[in-house]
């Protein structure tokens, strides 16, 4: 299974999140949550973009839309980071479109609205 061949990698930033969770609780601004983690993955040594373009490519022909993935982790886990009530199938099919648009193999959605993080954490695969 891909996800699990990346499981050691998903499993060392969803505890890094549940470290700034921890630290400031939900109710924060998805910006802030994202730079927080950002600068815990950093101080891990992790290789990470922040706000990464991901092309559409349409026929052979790269359109620029604007698609940026929040976090892409070693060039291989994408992750989208959420502060909302809930995880609306819309958030679903996000990170599926741009998991399939990116090739990556594995990305996770991470919810720091929820009152633990680890509720809020979905794994992907394509």
């Amino acid at each position: 299974m891909i996800m699990y061949k990346h499981k050691a990698l998903t499993e060392r930033i969803i505890g890094l999140g549940i470290g700034v969770h921890r630290a400031l609780g939900p109710g924060l601004l998805e910006s802030v949550d994202m730079a927080c983690l950002c600068r815990d993955m950093e101080r891990a040594g992790l290789e990470f973009g922040r706000e990464v373009p991901i092309p559409l490519v349409y026929r052979g022909e790269t359109i620029p839309l604007g698609f940026r993935a929040d976090i892409i982790v070693a060039n291989t886990v994408l992750l989208e980071i959420k502060a909302v009530a809930a995880i609306a199938p819309a958030h679903v099919a996000q990170i599926l479109t741009y998991l399939r648009l990116s090739r990556l193999p594995a990305g996770l959605l991470m919810n720091f609205h929820e009152r633990r993080l680890v509720d809020g954490v979905s794994r992907y695969a394509i």
